[in-house]
C-alpha cells in the first residue's frame, strides 16, 4: 500500500498559516521581565489555561499516532493509561501534593526533593530529567513529527524536517518562556480537539456508523479489563503499575507540573488539574475509537501506527486535511515547547543557580535561553538516530517503568512518612538505579526475561521503598524543622476542611473530585 500522500495547495497554505500564526501568538504573549515571569508565567495563570495546557502536553504527536495505533492492534485497553494512569492519579496529586508544591513556591520538582531530603536527591532527579528530555522525549517527538511530514514531502531528508520542526517550536518557547508556551497551548489544544472531532466523525461515517463498527470489532478489543497475560495492558497493571507511572508523569514530571506551578493560587491549580483530568475522556472518543473504526476501513495494515495518517489522507477532503494536519503539528509543537521550557528551567534553577547563587533575574533568563538552544540543538542532532535504534521508541515506556519508580518512592514516602531521611533517600536512589540498570541490560539473561515491563514498575518501587525505610530507621532522625514543611499531616486536612466550609459545590475541589471519580467508575463499568 502506498504510504506517500499528496498535500493540496490549500492544505499546505492552512499549515503554513498555522505555523506563522502560532509563532506570532506565542511571541505576543511572551513574558520575560523576571525569572518568575519567564519560567512560571508570573504565577498568574487561571484554571482553564492550566488545564488546556496540560491536555496539550499529554497529547503529543507520537501519542496521537500511538493511541489510534494501539487501539487498531490491541483494542481500547490502551485507554487504561488515561484512567488508572491519569484521572485517578491527578485527583490523588491535587489533593495531597499540590498544596506543598504551590505553597512552598518551588520552581522545579527536584527542588521539592532538596527541601525534603538533600541536594544529592535534587541533582539526581534533575540530571535524570535533563537526559530523558533531551535524548528521549524531545528527540522522539521530533522524529515522530518528521516521519509524518516525510510522507508529505518525500524529497526532503529526515534531518531537514527535524531541524525545521525544532526551529518552529524553539522560536517562541526560548524567547517567550512559559507564558508563550501556555498561550500557544490554548490555541493548539482547541485546534487539536476540533481536528480530532472532524476526523472521528468522518471515520465513523465512512465505516458504516457506530453499530456496524461495534459489530465488526472482536468483543475482547472493546474491553478495558484484559487477562493477566495480555501483552498490551494486563489487568493487574491497572492497580499496581499504571498509578506509579501515571504519578510520575502527572504528579512529579517537570513538564506537566510546571503548568500547575504557574497557577495564580492553589484553587486555580486544582481546578486546572480537574479540567485536564476530565479532558482525558476526549482522548477516548476522538483518538482511541478512530483506531477501532480504522480496523473496519483498513483491516490489513502491516504497521498499526499508520492508521492515523491513513484516516487523515484517505478520508478527509481538501481543506480538512490541512486542519487536521495542523492539529497534529500543534500536538507536536506543544509537547516540544513544554519539554524545552521545562529542561531550561531545570538547568537554570537546579544547576546554574547552584554553581552561581548570585545570578540576577535577567541572567537567569539568559541562562535559560542558552540552555534551551543547546538542548533543542542536541535533541535535533540526535533525533535522526532514533530510526536506527527502534528499541528506543519501542521500549520508551519500558525504560520509564524501570527508571522512574525510585523517584516516585522518594516523593510518596517523603510526603507521608516524616521519618524518611536524606541517607535513606540516597540509598534508595542507588538501589533503584542498580535495579533499573539490571532490568535494562540483563533482563533477558535473568528469570525476569518474560515478565511484562508493567509488572517491573511495582517491583522496583517496592525494593526502593524497603531500602529507604531500612536505612532511615538505621540512621539518626533528622531534626531540621524546615523539612516538616514538605510532610503531610492531619492538620493539613483539618485546615482545608475549615476553609471549604460554605464554598459552593462547583468550587469545592473535593466534591468535584468525587463527581469525576463517579463518572470514571461509570465509564469503566460500561467498557469493562
Amino acid at each position: 500500500m502506498n504510504m506517500e500522500f499528496n498535500l493540496s495547495r490549500l492544505d499546505l497554505m492552512i499549515v503554513i498559516v498555522y505555523f506563522v500564526g502560532i509563532i506570532i501568538w506565542g511571541l505576543v504573549h511572551s513574558s520575560r521581565k523576571s525569572a518568575e515571569d519567564y519560567f512560571l508565567g508570573g504565577r498568574g495563570m487561571k484554571w482553564p489555561l492550566v488545564g488546556l495546557s496540560m491536555f496539550a502536553m499529554v497529547v503529543s504527536s507520537s501519542a496521537l499516532v500511538g493511541w489510534a495505533g494501539d487501539a487498531y492492534s490491541t483494542g481500547i485497553s490502551v485507554f487504561n493509561y488515561a484512567i488508572s494512569g491519569a484521572i485517578i492519579v491527578i485527583i490523588f496529586t491535587l489533593v495531597f501534593f499540590l498544596p506543598f508544591y504551590i505553597n512552598n513556591k518551588i520552581y522545579t520538582l527536584p527542588e521539592f526533593l532538596e527541601g525534603r531530603y538533600d541536594v544529592k536527591s535534587r541533582f539526581y532527579f534533575s540530571g535524570l530529567s535533563l537526559i530523558s528530555y533531551t535524548f528521549l522525549d524531545a528527540s522522539i517527538t521530533l522524529y515522530a513529527g518528521a516521519l509524518m511530514l516525510k510522507m508529505i514531502f518525500p524529497s526532503m531528508e529526515i534531518w531537514q524536517l527535524v531541524i525545521g520542526l525544532a526551529i518552529i517550536a524553539a522560536s517562541y518557547t526560548i524567547i517567550g518562556g512559559l507564558s508563550s508556551v501556555m498561550w500557544a497551548d490554548l490555541l493548539q489544544a482547541l485546534l487539536l480537539i476540533t481536528g480530532s472531532c472532524v476526523l472521528t466523525f468522518t471515520a465513523f461515517k465512512s465505516a458504516g456508523g457506530w453499530n456496524h463498527i461495534m459489530e465488526q470489532t472482536p468483543e475482547g478489543m472493546l474491553s478495558l479489563v484484559r487477562p493477566a497475560g495480555d501483552p498490551s495492558v494486563p489487568w493487574p497493571a491497572l492497580i499496581f503499575s499504571l498509578p506509579l507511572l501515571g504519578f510520575y508523569f502527572w504528579g512529579i514530571s517537570q513538564t506537566m507540573v510546571q503548568r500547575t506551578l504557574s497557577a495564580k493560587n492553589l484553587n486555580h491549580g486544582r481546578w486546572g488539574n480537574l479540567f485536564a483530568a476530565g479532558l482525558n475522556f476526549v482522548i477516548f472518543f476522538v483518538m482511541v475509537l478512530p483506531g477501532i473504526a480504522g480496523r473496519v476501513l483498513f483491516p490489513d495494515l502491516e504497521n498499526a501506527n499508520m492508521i492515523y495518517p491513513m484516516l487523515v489522507f484517505k478520508l478527509l477532503p481538501v481543506g480538512l486535511i490541512g486542519l487536521v494536519l495542523a492539529g497534529f503539528l500543534a500536538a507536536l509543537t506543544s509537547t516540544l515547547s513544554a519539554i524545552l521550557n521545562s529542561a531550561s528551567t531545570l538547568f537554570t534553577m537546579d544547576i546554574a543557580l547552584k554553581i552561581n547563587p548570585a545570578l540576577s533575574g535577567k541572567k537567569k533568563v539568559l541562562v535559560g535561553n542558552i540552555a534551551g538552544v543547546a538542548i533543542v540543538a542536541v535533541a535535533a542532532l540526535w533525533a535522526p538516530n532514533v530510526g536506527k535504534f527502534d528499541s528506543i521508541v519501542k521500549y520508551f515506556q519500558e525504560l520509564l517503568s524501570y527508571l522512574t519508580p525510585p523517584i516516585v518512592t522518594l516523593f510518596v514516602l517523603g510526603l507521608f512518612w516524616k521519618r524518611a531521611n536524606a541517607r535513606g533517600a540516597f540509598a534508595g536512589l542507588v538501589a533503584g538505579f542498580l535495579m533499573a540498570a539490571f532490568l535494562i541490560f540483563f533482563k533477558d539473561l535473568s528469570p525476569l526475561k518474560n515478565i511484562h515491563f508493567l509488572y517491573a514498575a511495582p517491583i522496583v518501587f517496592s525494593i526502593t521503598a524497603l531500602v529507604v525505610v531500612a536505612v532511615s530507621l538505621l540512621t539518626p532522625t533528622e531534626t531540621d524543622e524546615n523539612r516538616l514543611k514538605y510532610v503531610w499531616t492531619r492538620k493539613v486536612f483539618r485546615q482545608e476542611t475549615v476553609e471549604l466550609q460554605g464554598v459552593a459545590w462547583y468550587k469545592n475541589f473535593r466534591i468535584l473530585s468525587i463527581i469525576l471519580l463517579a463518572i470514571t467508575l461509570i465509564f469503566f463499568i460500561i467498557w469493562r
